[in-house]
């Protein structure tokens, strides 16, 4: 199947961004001196958004805005760009977008934040248009930014593309289960942060284990 627009997930699928969020976490746990979860528990809140994670881990519904406010403080001061590209997503963006592909970014990630770093590490000219979470939280699910980032598409000059010819391609469940609100397929990519078993559980389109084979699935 050649598709046309791709919704790309960026936490552990364009960039590894886990040292950073971790250590912000971490921060904001102590700040409001509640216990941190376990280090397993902490690689798991990468990609989801923040809200929902936090409250599965030991953060009263009523202290959620505290630990919000704790956690981007410390982002903002330098966890937003501990991170890196993986290997080879250049070079799979840049084949993609030869190929004629068009590219959005669609993360949980505010989008404040998700607009800084895909332009601090040079990706910002792969994409179309870079779509994440409110910063009020009226947008935050995966669904949500899915929905957020076909409208953004369908607004641009050449439109949204028939929905049989769209792909979200991501390493969590929530990728998956928030594209297939809208009836969108995904590709799932192995390098992300995804647990044993999550993947599968949410039964993607596809599973690629490196950005070669993903160009070659999204190019048909």
């Amino acid at each position: 199947m050649r598709y046309d627009l791709a919704l790309v997930d960026l936490d552990g699928t364009l960039t590894d961004s886990a040292p950073g969020i971790i250590a912000s976490i971490e921060h904001a746990y102590d700040a409001l001196d509640i216990p941190r979860p376990s280090e397993e528990a902490l690689a798991r809140f990468v990609g989801p958004p923040i809200e929902e994670s936090v409250v599965r881990h030991g953060v009263p519904h009523e202290r959620v805005p505290e630990l919000i406010t704790a956690y981007r403080s410390a982002f903002t001061r330098g966890g937003m760009f501990d991170n890196s590209v993986y290997d080879g997503i250049v070079d799979a963006l840049t084949d993609l977008r030869a190929a004629g592909l068009r590219l959005c970014v669609a993360t949980s990630k505010p989008e404040l934040f998700a607009r800084q770093i895909v332009e601090h590490f040079g990706l910002d000219g792969f994409f179309e248009a870079v779509c994440g979470a409110s910063m009020d939280g009226s947008r935050s699910t995966k669904a949500d930014v899915v929905a957020h980032a076909l409208e953004t598409m369908a607004a641009t000059e050449d439109g949204l593309p028939d929905a049989d010819r769209i792909v979200m391609v991501g390493d969590r469940e929530h990728d998956v289960l928030g594209a297939r609100a809208h009836g969108i397929p995904t590709i799932s990519v192995t390098w992300g942060y995804a647990p044993a078993g999550e993947i599968d559980e949410a039964a993607p389109l596809a599973v690629v284990e490196t950005p070669d084979e993903l160009v070659k699935v999204l190019l048909g």
